[in-house]
Parts: C-alpha cells; sequence; structure tokens
C-alpha cells in the first residue's frame, strides 16, 4: 500500500501537502481503497474559512456517502473541478491528480498535529 513519506495524514485518513501556507488535502489510498468505486466528491465551501475537523465536503462512493474533515484550519481556496466529471480519479490516483482541495493555512502551529507517514501507517496496521 502506497503511503508517501512526503506527506502528512490525519486519523480520517486524509493526506496533506503542505508549501509555504498551503495545504493541499485529499484522501489516503487506504481509505479510497475502504470506500470502493468514488462516484462523486462535493465540496460547497470554497472560499470559507473552516476550523480544524469541521466537515468540508463529502465523498460518495457506491456504497456508501463519508464526510472529508478539514486537517487544517483555514481558508478552502481552490477545490480540484476536474472531480466533478471524474470522481474516480481519487480512486486510481488518490496522491496525484486526485487531490480534492486547497488551504490558506490560519495556524501554521496544527501541522504538528498530523500524523507523520510512520505514525499513519501504525493507525492502519500496515
Amino acid at each position: 500500500m502506497s503511503i508517501p513519506a512526503n506527506l502528512k495524514y490525519t486519523k480520517d485518513h486524509e493526506w496533506v501537502s503542505i508549501e509555504g501556507d498551503v495545504a493541499t488535502v485529499g484522501i489516503t489510498h487506504f481509505a479510497q481503497k475502504e470506500l470502493g468505486d468514488i462516484v462523486y466528491v462535493e465540496v460547497e465551501t470554497l472560499d470559507q474559512t473552516l476550523s480544524k475537523d469541521e466537515v468540508f465536503g463529502t465523498v460518495e462512493a457506491v456504497k456508501t456517502v463519508s464526510d472529508l474533515f478539514l486537517p487544517l484550519t483555514g481558508e478552502i481556496i481552490a477545490f480540484n473541478e476536474d472531480l466533478e466529471s471524474a470522481p474516480e480519479t481519487v480512486n486510481s490516483d488518490p496522491y496525484g491528480a486526485g487531490w480534492m482541495i486547497k488551504i490558506k493555512i490560519a495556524d501554521a502551529s496544527e501541522i504538528d498535529s498530523l500524523l507523520s507517514d510512520q505514525a499513519y501507517k501504525d493507525l492502519i496496521g500496515a
């Protein structure tokens, strides 16, 4: 199972890539595998500022709908609009073209609460 070492992770199975004060967020390979075939990604919080752990959207698979939780407090500045026409990209490329949102980070100290790749591997038993 792919768990890139250069990313941070959450207990809710999101990954976070940080460049300066912007974080890119998606769901992990483990999460997409557990969900199954993803048919819809909904994010209606673009241009809103949310707190860490608030719901920023949902991902719908054939058999279930799952909330997406914000890993860091900040303003949602971008949504991967390609997912509107090709939500299955989350399944095929969760760490690349399947990214979901970009956040302008409001509180950089929260980054320390994210999991390392090893801590995430321990969480999922990988």
